[in-house]
């Protein structure tokens, strides 16, 4: 009986040891050996979670202290913010070659991550290059250095990101992504479910009974790779290209820095945090109106620590969203570019100018051959069915229609109006017809932005009331004939 309750006591502290043990591992580590403890151990692997997380929440006495994690000390006084940004501008610049709006965007991008607990919207931090050797691992290992608790993974799975999130709340900061994340929608759609702090959570079934639990994945996150991820991942994050250096270009190794730098930096962005935490959570920043919804999202924190840095950094902060997210620079889907494809033909074919039979504007899209159409489907040119597939995608369906005496299958140009105008930017020699774009009134000695009130010209719809001629076709008007914006620079009044 003695020798019975001491094995039971030893087994407790023996598993009370292996607990211990593991709620010390960083959590990257403990996701690939938790299934083999909870079997050493024998207890469900739901059962191992909730007690290395109760281990690390006793050791750690609040996620702060955590030992994965420096402990950043706020700077003794308060910090002017435009002089803190300038000082981190300035050692980007110092250890990366890129251009002036990339090192823009990474400074407001870095100090937003110290803010994360105030704002609503985190979009990634996208580091991309199309080479290797273009600085992307030492800009990684820099933004790192001056982010709100960096965690550095690389090919990491869907679990481990969600439960590191959940258990630290830290700045994920993940490299070689092109290496893993172009196949593994999983682990796209948990990074995409942390773009906005309201949908930032994912449900799992756990433990051998299958319980559901509510994961969160709110959190900044900087993603490193060689060319460009998924369209849903480029779409919510903050692009930084970089390109490999010149021969006469001279930049400081990182790993030669002196510590005190990032010790003096972290600090302030620290107390800069505690100080304009609710100033930022409150801040309704101008978002430039030439960047589509997305993209304001995107740039809408990091604009409100530019505004409230004020004087130079609201204006150069909206120079380099313009610079970085405006339309021209959007990663476009396969459905867009058949819409822009069609736009094209409907406005410079010579052979009909209000409608295409089936046949014809599928020829007219196989004849370029640095299109897609013509190896669309694989290999060989696009069929009806599915250029009938992906319009219908935005409700236009083929008909029956007249073209001189003969009633093809087919599509008239008016049924593309609406779609042209909500999915697709405007025409380059469109964009702006009247004040040039991102023009901003506002103080430029130290007061934020108060209002962008120059846009982008008038994009309304001109009428007429007389015929309209264009090349050999000609277009009578009963009335009044109401000219699309995409069709204006192609008619003659």
């Amino acid at each position: 009986m003695i020798e019975n309750i001491q094995k039971l006591a030893e087994h407790s502290g023996s598993t009370q040891t292996t607990v211990q043990r593991l709620a010390a591992l960083p959590p990257l580590e403990y996701e690939t050996v938790r299934e083999n403890e909870a079997k050493q151990l024998n207890v469900r692997v739901k059962v191992l979670d909730d007690a290395v997380v109760a281990a690390r929440r006793v050791s750690h006495k609040g996620e702060d202290a955590s030992s994965m994690f420096n402990d950043v000390t706020p700077f003794a006084e308060p910090v002017d913010a435009a002089i803190l940004l300038d000082e981190i501008f300035e050692v980007i610049r110092r250890f990366i070659i890129c251009p002036e709006e990339t090192a823009i965007a990474a400074t407001l991008w870095t100090t937003m991550t110290w803010f994360i607990k105030n704002i609503q919207v985190a979009p990634l931090a996208i580091i991309t290059a199309p080479e290797k050797r273009c600085g992307k691992s030492q800009f990684l290992d820099l933004i790192g250095r001056l982010s709100y608790r960096p965690l550095v993974a690389s090919n990491i799975s869907p679990a481990a990101i969600f439960r590191t999130i959940e258990a630290y709340g830290p700045t994920l900061l993940i490299d070689e992504a092109d290496t893993f994340l172009k196949d593994n929608e999983e682990a796209r759609g948990v990074l995409n479910s942390g773009h906005t702090r309201q949908g930032a959570f994912i449900v799992r079934l756990v433990g051998d009974n299958h319980e559901t639990k509510r994961f969160s994945t709110w959190g900044a996150k900087a993603i490193s790779g060689i060319g460009t991820l998924a369209d849903t991942l480029m779409d919510r994050g903050i692009i930084l290209e970089l390109r490999r250096k010149l021969p006469l270009e001279k930049v400081e190794r990182l790993r030669h820095a002196e510590k005190a730098l990032f010790v003096t930096l972290t600090a302030k962005l620290a107390r800069f945090a505690l100080d304009a935490g609710n100033h930022i959570e409150n801040a309704r920043p101008a978002l430039p109106q030439e960047l589509h919804d997305r993209a304001q999202d995107n740039w809408e924190p990091l604009l409100a620590i530019a505004d409230y840095a004020g004087g130079e950094w609201a204006i150069r902060a909206r120079s380099a969203a313009l610079r970085l997210s405006a339309g021209d620079n959007e990663a476009v889907s396969l459905s867009s570019e058949l819409l822009m494809d069609i736009r094209d033909i409907f406005t410079t074919s010579r052979k009909t100018a209000d409608r295409f039979s089936t046949a014809d504007l599928l020829q007219e899209l196989n004849a370029d051959d640095l299109k897609p159409w013509q190896t669309f489907n694989r290999g060989k040119p696009m069929t009806p069915r599915q250029l009938a597939k992906r319009l219908g995608e935005y409700g236009i369906k083929s008909e029956t229609i007249r073209i001189g005496h003969s009633t093809p299958k087919g599509y008239m140009r008016k049924w593309f109006d609406d779609v042209f105008e909500r999915y697709l930017p405007l025409p380059p020699d469109k964009s702006a017809t009247g004040q040039p774009c991102g023009e901003i009134a506002g103080s430029s000695t130290g007061s934020a932005v108060a209002d962008i009130s120059q846009r982008c010209g008038d994009d309304t719809i001109r009428t007429t009331d007389k015929p309209l001629k264009r090349e050999e076709d000609v277009y009578v008007a009963a009335e009044k004939v109401e000219i699309p914006w995409y069709e204006q620079a192609e008619i003659t009044v």
